[in-house]
């Protein structure tokens, strides 16, 4: 990070409300949204300080993000978020209770032991008999601790 930039982004935790407004309507070439707390205003200002002395996301990066932002406005289930990252036929593998169970991913769901379900949570609820994340239950998400219950 060049000095001007890093002096920049140093100086934006000691400025007062004001301040950061007005670094915002420089920055931004806009006044910042009504009511944004101050906690917000810090990280974002010198974000985009970053962004125009050395560029900003690809445009790829930037589209998947978009993409991401829709489906979730959308009420997609959440399992959507999963079946983009993982290609069809990829097979989760789970041992429980002393026997293996294997769920492959399909275009549009999931299956297991030959049925087809809409979410791995009930897949994993179906093989646990208790309430688990799917997800979680096959190691694809983290817990809250940061590691994956197994």
């Amino acid at each position: 990070m060049n000095s001007e930039v890093s002096d920049a982004v140093k100086a934006l935790p000691q400025m007062n409300r004001e301040q950061l407004l007005a670094a915002w309507q420089q920055h931004f070439g806009k006044p910042a949204p009504p009511g944004v707390r101050r906690e917000l205003l810090v990280p974002m200002i010198a974000y985009r300080i970053q962004e125009n002395a050395y560029g900003g996301l690809p445009e790829s990066t930037r589209a998947k993000l978009r993409e991401i932002a829709l489906s979730l406005e959308g009420n997609r289930k959440p399992h959507a978020m999963l079946l983009q990252r993982y290609k069809p036929g990829t097979r989760l593998i789970r041992e429980w209770g002393g026997k293996r169970h294997e769920v492959r991913i399909l275009e549009k769901g999931f299956e297991y032991q030959g049925k087809n379900y809409d979410s791995l949570s009930v897949i994993a609820r179906t093989i646990t008999g208790t309430p688990w994340s799917g997800p979680v239950f096959f190691g694809l998400k983290k817990t809250k601790t940061g590691a994956s219950k197994k």
